[in-house]
């Protein structure tokens, strides 16, 4: 079995990867221990790689051969919520994105309470720190506003008043021309 893996990752795996190869001119004449060496290059760093995806297919397919007890009740369960969420979310691209998405995991959650608790936690602090980027984005471009920013050009009219300073009293929100 891991022969077939082998013969059918490798072939495949070696056909996503792209390397860069440049050829010299014909004038120059280059020395072997710069001819690119493939088994050096790119099975160096493909290897490992390989390895450890084949490492993981066997591990899921051990598991998938000996699941725990209720395993695949479970497994119904929450693929059920997610086809009944597809049902539910017609129209919107939006309701076929978070039905289903929204069901499984309250399927999940109710097989997976402790891990359902830690993804949300984390969830919502990741909530908490977007909302709070939008906010703090939302008041720059609120200060910024180009209406509020105070320019150095006169009135159309040509009258010195635009130059002077305002004084803005907060009790009354009047604004006083100095003396």
């Amino acid at each position: 079995m891991l022969k077939i893996i082998r013969l059918g990752a490798t072939p495949v795996s070696l056909s996503l990867l792209s390397i860069q190869v440049y050829a010299s001119s014909s004038e120059k004449e280059t020395a072997k221990k710069e001819l690119l060496k493939i088994d050096e290059d790119l099975y160096a760093k493909a290897k490992p790689q390989l390895e450890k995806a084949v490492e993981r297919g066997r591990e899921g397919c051990e598991f998938l051969q000996n699941p725990p007890d209720g395993f695949y009740p479970r497994l119904g369960v929450i693929g059920f919520a997610g086809i009944l969420g597809l049902f539910l979310a017609r129209g919107s691209k939006i309701k076929k994105l978070v039905y289903p998405a929204g069901f499984m995991g309250i399927g999940a959650s109710m097989y997976y309470p402790q891990q359902a608790v830690a993804v949300a936690k984390v969830a919502g602090t990741q909530l908490y720190d977007w909302s709070l980027q939008g906010y703090i984005a939302v008041e720059s471009l609120w200060k910024d506003n180009p209406k509020k920013k105070k320019s150095g050009k006169k009135n159309d009219k040509g009258d010195a008043e635009g130059d002077k300073p305002q004084d803005i009293h907060a009790a009354s929100n009047e604004e006083h021309a100095p003396k």
